[in-house]
């Protein structure tokens, strides 16, 4: 049955898998297969997906480096009923990725917008650190330059269990600083790979994961690290 909104509901937030094609939803698929067009970060990544859903659908990009070009136009088309959904590469859009400019834009002129539950990439890797989860911090990504080190002070003496989206090839460094920060017995949970063949979850203290990293010859795929509060 369609949603009670769905005549009115002019813009949808689609979670697309991480990794596994298997976690996309069958309401996920029914609201790609009934909207007009789908704004995608990538259209090629997104246009795979869509071609191994059997769907066809107009592609857009809509990504960090247009969004604030793009928004205007797309809010234009969005007033005269054109309904569309918003995907990311992967996961849920708006979630370290492009999507709350477009949300704020059309909450600001009373149009409609719905955010379908579905893949993100932090809750499995909070759920496998074995730490509490009944309250926590999603930071997304660290600075990477201007304010890093601030942010980090900052956070030192959080008590709720901290959760932050790492490049691979910035990992190590992170967790090098996360330990200086922290303190050399902090314990924290890396996962790599989240659903894929190749899924992996290291816990241990700080300097024993930026050790276990700096060892190897590779790190490949999106990293999710995740420290345990502090207990000071």
């Amino acid at each position: 049955m369609p949603d009670e909104a769905h005549t009115t509901t002019v813009l949808y937030l689609v979670p697309t898998p991480i990794g596994n094609l298997e976690d996309i939803t069958l309401r996920a698929i029914r609201i790609l297969g009934e909207v007009d067009t789908v704004l995608a970060e990538d259209t090629r990544n997104s246009g795979r997906l869509m071609q191994h859903l059997g769907l066809k659908k107009p592609l857009l990009s809509y990504h960090l480096h247009n969004e604030h070009q793009t928004v205007a136009r797309l809010i234009e088309r969005l007033e005269k009923g054109e309904r569309m959904a918003l995907v990311s590469d992967a996961g849920t859009p708006g979630i370290s990725d492009p999507g709350f400019l477009l949300v704020r834009e059309c909450l600001s002129r009373g149009l409609k917008v719905e955010c379908l539950p579905g893949a993100t990439a932090f809750v499995p890797a909070l759920l496998k650190s074995g730490f509490g989860a009944e309250r926590f911090v999603f930071e997304g990504f660290l600075p990477v330059k201007k304010g890093r080190q601030t942010r980090l002070r900052e956070l030192a003496t959080e008590t709720r269990t901290l959760i932050f989206y790492e490049s691979p090839h910035r990992i190590v460094k992170t967790l090098e600083q996360l330990a200086e920060v922290f303190g050399p017995e902090r314990q924290a949970s890396v996962s790599r790979e989240l659903t894929k063949l190749f899924e992996e979850t290291v816990n241990g203290t700080l300097p024993a994961l930026a050790a276990n990293f700096a060892g190897r010859s590779s790190i490949k795929g999106e990293i999710v690290v995740v420290v345990q509060g502090s207990k000071d």
